[in-house]
């Protein structure tokens, strides 16, 4: 799987959401919304920009493919569940949807632990 070109394309998404958000939901949503969606853009742009720079770290010898690929497919599931619940939820208003918010935390916080874990075992 070409991650980079995965990554790149998700930061493309997250520019173009967060001018969706400053443009034409900004008088649409309430304050309270607006920080939702701006922390979903938020999020989903530091994880792809996470996803980009993992995808380099086999190229240059940092980082075994395996290590690379599983750490980049959950910061892909934390983008989409995390990012993509708090997307939803200012969009719709329906609370219901955060409670799969947490699940996308915790697959970015796996994938940073298993980053760590892989770039202690590649340095031995």
């Amino acid at each position: 799987m070409n991650w980079s070109a995965i990554a790149a394309i998700l930061l493309a998404l997250a520019v173009m959401l967060g001018a969706f958000g400053a443009h034409a939901l900004r008088s649409r949503l309430d304050a309270y919304s607006m920080g939702i969606y701006e922390k979903a853009v938020l999020y989903h742009f530091v994880h792809a920009l996470g996803m980009l720079g993992v995808s380099m770290m086999p190229r240059i010898g940092m980082l075994g493919n395996g290590a690379a690929a599983a750490v980049c497919a959950l910061l892909l599931a934390g983008i989409v569940i995390f990012s993509g619940s708090l997307y939803l939820l200012a969009g719709t208003g329906i609370r219901a949807i955060a409670a799969i918010t947490p699940l996308g935390g915790l697959s970015f916080i796996a994938a940073w632990l298993v980053l760590a874990y892989g770039l202690l075992a590649a340095q031995r």
